[in-house]
């Protein structure tokens, strides 16, 4: 992947030098232009939704700034959740306090990949490229799509995040960042549930656009 886009680990560690240089205490912490749980629609596709909240452990390993979690569940299906959205917002990143890959964090819950590849998403701003995961909990099965939106960005690349972030620290003074994962059930078939992330992710990252600072 780094050859095929003509850079690689050194190309970062240079960057990440001129990054040390610049200083990282020369970043602007930049503030949402609206508070996520206002931005993110409440209802999606009619399925309405609750706040959850994480526990002070997860906000701390996780170093937000902002957050939200949502679960958006049918009223006549139980306890089954429909679909749930996570938006974790750094209005800068610093050593230490900076975006966890869901591809790190997600086995780590117990979630075990079956398949990964790329998903477009058709937005209002655009066609976008997203991360999908296919995964396996036990008998449970879920579809993941997640992508990194900020700074005029909507990206899927981890290794390109990094480069943006770093030429974007030194050059811009800004390293403000969202992650966003939507995690739907498989109850039915994976097209389902992939024709339903869809739909909810180009929701979600129109509704970001608007959100994020310019």
């Amino acid at each position: 992947m780094a050859a095929r886009l003509g850079w690689g680990p050194a190309g970062l560690l240079a960057v990440g030098a001129v990054l040390a240089t610049v200083g990282v205490a020369a970043q602007r912490a930049l503030q949402l232009r609206t508070p996520l749980a206002e931005a993110v629609p409440r209802q999606i596709e009619g399925i309405p939704s609750r706040d959850l909240v994480l526990s002070d452990e997860e906000a701390r390993v996780a170093g937000v700034t902002n957050y939200l979690v949502r679960a958006y569940q049918r009223p006549d299906s139980g306890s089954g959740v429909a679909f749930s959205v996570y938006v974790g917002y750094y209005d800068r990143q610093t050593q230490g306090r900076t975006i966890h890959s869901p591809k790190n964090c997600l086995p780590g819950a117990g979630w075990e990949p079956l398949a990964s590849r790329q998903e477009t998403v058709t937005t209002s701003i655009g066609t976008v490229v997203v991360n999908r995961y296919l995964l396996q909990r036990g008998r449970e099965h879920a579809l993941v799509l997640y992508w990194y939106q900020g700074r005029g960005r909507v990206a899927w690349n981890e290794y390109r995040v990094k480069w943006d972030l770093l030429r974007d620290a030194a050059l811009r003074r800004r390293s403000d960042e969202a992650l966003v994962r939507i995690m739907v059930p498989v109850t039915a078939s994976d097209s389902d549930a992939a024709r339903l992330a869809r739909e909810v992710a180009a929701q979600i990252a129109d509704a970001l656009d608007r959100a994020l600072p310019a």
